[in-house]
């Protein structure tokens, strides 16, 4: 205590707000999937409002997701609970997510993988990860969205593509950067790359370590996101 203020753990008191934050956050995305059983019902502009919203709410959520796990994982509180899921579930997951706000675009969302592809990963860190990634695809992406995964000489290799601009040259460029350091000092912190970056690299294998790629191209022309796990 300094000159009758109490030293304050600023980080802690954020982290426990980020969790309470969280908690009244999945509450109110639950209230709006209720509302989407009603959807047939609302007009053309409500339903618009309620898929934006829906997003949104996801954006924060996952926001809240990442700043929490940053936290555990400066102060080692962060273990991974690695094990054996099947990926088409892990696809699904993310389809389901993003449903409502794909719908209302008319993004036709693909996958292509094998039904009995599996992986081992930690589910609630890699589902956050690329539901981070596929939710900024769909405000690029012109019309179709793919979600890809195959087991290469790696491991597994999960990629999305999208048929938008594709990523721009600086962060092509300083993707390593971005997935090294968090920036906030800039208006762009970088903070879903930062989160894929350590999260990929928490994941290790016989020597292995995973990691993700930016690149233009791919099956679709636009931006392309991959995430190597071993």
């Amino acid at each position: 205590m300094t000159g009758g203020t109490p030293d304050i753990d600023f980080a802690t008191v954020l982290a426990s707000a980020a969790h309470d934050m969280k908690n009244s956050l999945c509450l109110l995305i639950q209230s709006l999937d209720t509302l989407r059983q009603e959807e047939s019902q609302l007009k053309p502009a409500a339903r618009e409002e309620l898929s934006r919203i829906h997003y949104e709410a996801n954006r924060l959520n996952i926001n809240l997701l990442q700043l929490l796990s940053l936290y555990r994982l400066e102060k080692e509180q962060l273990p991974l609970q690695i094990d054996q899921h099947p990926v088409a579930d892990l696809f699904e997951e993310i389809q389901l997510n993003n449903e409502l706000y794909s719908a209302q675009l008319q993004i036709q969302v693909e996958v292509e993988a094998d039904p009995e592809l599996m992986g081992y990963y930690d589910q609630d860190l890699v589902g956050n990860l690329l539901n981070d990634i596929f939710i900024n695809a769909l405000r690029y992406t012109k019309s179709k969205l793919l979600l890809k995964a195959v087991r290469d000489a790696k491991g597994l290799l999960i990629e999305i593509h999208d048929d938008g601009p594709g990523y721009p040259d600086f962060m092509l460029e300083q993707a390593d950067t971005l997935m090294k350091e968090l920036n906030l000092s800039s208006g762009r912190t970088g903070l879903g790359l930062f989160f894929a970056g350590l999260i990929a690299k928490a994941h290790r294998n016989h020597g292995r370590t995973g990691a993700i790629r930016l690149k233009n191209g791919g099956q679709f022309g636009g931006a392309v996101f991959s995430l190597s796990l071993p």
